[in-house]
């Protein structure tokens, strides 16, 4: 399905009964909206929720940026770290954004936000942006943008900055070895599985320079440290100890930032959402929504 949403279109689709609470599932950098595995979405269903979960922009079937020309990631993160200004061709308060817009056009006022990855990020301004629309927010491996963060160490990031590669096949070989690198080694893996849904993915919608642009955006959206510390719903942060990606000290300053958050850390579990703990986390989102 698809939606008109903030000036641009949002593909998405939802799990349970309408009239059940609705929650938004934000996902993470260059990920479409089926990284949401159906099976979570159905768990979420099952404990009342009516779960949504979308293409965030320049991913998937959502709208693609690319008239906006490829970033030169390397210079913003030099300006970035240099505590110049950075110019992007929209930035995570824009993707906030079109999550309200899409909740407004499925004419819902309020909804449970959870976001994953730089889907935290998003979910987390859009909690900042829109504080009375959010009933709860839920954070997983995510961080706060702060200067301070720890970072991943050089050898990951290049695995995740790899340029495209020249054809499907030798592209899935490249997403099933960022897939070794940064899942869950706590928790089993499913080889043939992971092949399937990058192939999958990769022949609905592969468009590695959106990708780019939302790097971008992390980049130039800075430190939300000062608009977390504002907040007031209930928040839950989930992160993985064995997290090489994001890594683990990010999920516990985002919870220091947030006044009254609750925090999540575990063990085994890396930058994924293994199955095996699919009833684990959809049950502490239910937990954290009824805070609300």
């Amino acid at each position: 399905m698809r939606a008109n949403a903030n000036g641009i279109e949002i593909e998405y689709d939802s799990f349970g009964d309408p009239g059940g609470d609705p929650l938004l599932l934000v996902m993470g950098l260059g990920a479409q909206l089926t990284l949401w595995d159906e099976a979570f979405c159905l768990m979420l269903a099952d404990r009342g929720f009516h779960a949504i979960r979308y293409d965030n922009r320049d991913v998937g079937l959502s709208s693609w940026f690319d008239r906006a020309g490829a970033p030169d990631l390397m210079q913003l993160m030099l300006s970035a770290a240099q505590g110049e200004p950075v110019q992007a061709p929209y930035t995570l308060a824009d993707m906030a954004d079109d999550a309200a817009g899409l909740l407004d056009a499925l004419s819902i006022e309020r909804a449970h936000i959870v976001g994953a990855s730089m889907g935290g990020m998003i979910a987390q301004t859009f909690a900042i942006r829109h504080p009375a629309r959010t009933r709860s927010l839920v954070s997983v491996m995510s961080a706060t943008g702060a200067p301070d963060a720890e970072s991943a160490k050089p050898e990951i990031m290049a695995a995740l900055m790899k340029p495209p590669a020249p054809n499907r096949e030798a592209q899935i070989e490249q997403g099933l070895e960022l897939n070794r690198t940064i899942s869950s080694p706590g928790f089993p893996r499913d080889e043939r599985l992971a092949r399937e849904r990058i192939a999958r993915d990769y022949d609905r919608a592969f468009h590695p320079q959106g990708t780019q642009r939302q790097m971008a955006a992390i980049v130039a959206s800075g430190s939300r440290v000062e608009g977390l510390g504002r907040l007031a719903m209930p928040t839950l942060v989930i992160h993985g100890e064995a997290d090489v990606l994001v890594p683990p000290s990010n999920g516990r300053q985002t919870a220091a930032a947030i006044p009254g958050s609750e925090l999540m850390m575990v063990e085994g579990m890396g930058h994924d959402l293994p199955p095996d703990l699919h009833e684990r986390i959809a049950d502490a989102i239910a937990r954290n929504a009824a805070r609300s």
